[in-house]
């Protein structure tokens, strides 16, 4: 029976990726599709991709297919023939990187999971396929122009402090699933306006749309292909960029930019700063905002207390690591008591 994942340790792969001289793209993809069985699907993908050299992850359930992942550019149209020819997947959108230079996935991951972005809604109880209208770049901005329209990022609050566009609701959430909720409530009584919604890829739009159509919202819209898509459209056509700093991604880059603008701080000391990475000490592991000082001073940790840990000898760091569990503090940053700075998006 073919290994159908792979056993080879992280820093050594991590390693690998970044030795390797061969360029590749870096691209994303989703689909809503009945998927009658996503263990068999799952195991067929990865025997495909395996041999291209895909890395990435991707998300597979019953209601469809989500996927980041990195192709050798010498592979690139061998890819696209191969997903074109699962039947569902023929002819779907692929989001390509606005960032070509940086190595973004280093081992290829897919899970089967029970939907491909949480978001805790029972779908039983409204029609999901009923979503918002799809926008491109140009119609976009014109509806932003309109003052009947409500922009929202359904993003989370880390996503949006470092990029979003001009004059939107960022909801200061950590999750997609409490977002949903979030934002219903924050527009209740603004049913009758133009609600435009966008994300990093549009996946989170195509169901939080829906959504929000079935709580009442009469006119809603959602950006197609999301901030990936638009950030191509504006600069193909030559169109007025109204997206300000980084878009944030969730792979090894942690981050595109779409604008010269920078509009967070560092979370330690406060200057101008949008770069995100993960405290050095793996028993915590946090991801936060950290200028280049300040990397230097704390040794890429979120503060001095990480920094003591990482100096200790391996075996040390890993008995005081025994039995934590992190959770989603990954993903806390902004709320992390040992930062000094936790600005909102603005």
């Amino acid at each position: 029976m073919p290994l159908l994942h792979n056993r080879i340790d992280k820093r050594v792969l991590k390693q690998k990726m970044q030795a390797d001289p061969e360029a590749r793209v870096t691209l994303s993809f989703y689909k809503y599709h009945p998927i009658a069985d996503p263990q068999a699907f799952r195991d067929d993908l990865w025997l495909t991709w395996s041999e291209l050299d895909v890395l990435g992850r991707i998300y597979v359930a019953h209601e469809g297919i989500n996927g980041q992942i990195s192709v050798p550019e010498a592979r690139i149209e061998e890819f696209r023939q191969r997903i074109y020819a699962i039947p569902f997947l023929d002819g779907i959108r692929l989001n390509i990187a606005v960032d070509t230079q940086s190595k973004s996935f280093f081992k290829l991951k897919i899970l089967v999971r029970k939907k491909i972005v949480a978001d805790g809604l029972n779908d039983a109880t409204f029609d999901v396929t009923n979503s918002g209208r799809h926008v491109n770049a140009q119609e976009f901005n014109a509806l932003a122009d309109q003052p009947n329209t409500v922009i929202v990022d359904m993003r989370n609050h880390y996503e949006s402090e470092v990029g979003h566009f001009k004059n939107a609701i960022c909801p200061d959430v950590d999750t997609f699933r409490e977002e949903l909720q979030v934002v219903r409530d924050l527009l209740a009584d603004q049913k009758d306006k133009n609600i435009v919604m966008y994300c990093t890829g549009g996946i989170r739009c195509e169901k939080a749309s829906a959504w929000m159509k079935h709580n009442g919202f009469q006119h809603v819209f959602q950006l197609e292909g999301g901030i990936i898509e638009y950030a191509r459209q504006v600069k193909a056509q030559g169109l007025e960029n109204k997206f300000i700093g980084k878009n944030f991604v969730f792979d090894e880059r942690l981050g595109e930019r779409i604008s010269e603008d920078v509009i967070s701080q560092c979370h330690q000391c406060g200057a101008p700063c949008d770069a995100h990475t993960n405290c050095r000490n793996d028993g915590c592991h946090l991801l936060f905002i950290q200028c280049e000082a300040c990397a230097a001073r704390y040794h890429g940790c979120c503060s001095q207390a990480c920094a003591e840990v990482i100096a200790l000898p391996a075996e040390a760091q890993k008995e005081i690591r025994k039995g934590l569990n992190k959770g989603r503090q990954v993903f806390k940053k902004g709320r992390a008591q040992n930062l000094k700075r936790k600005t909102p998006a603005t």
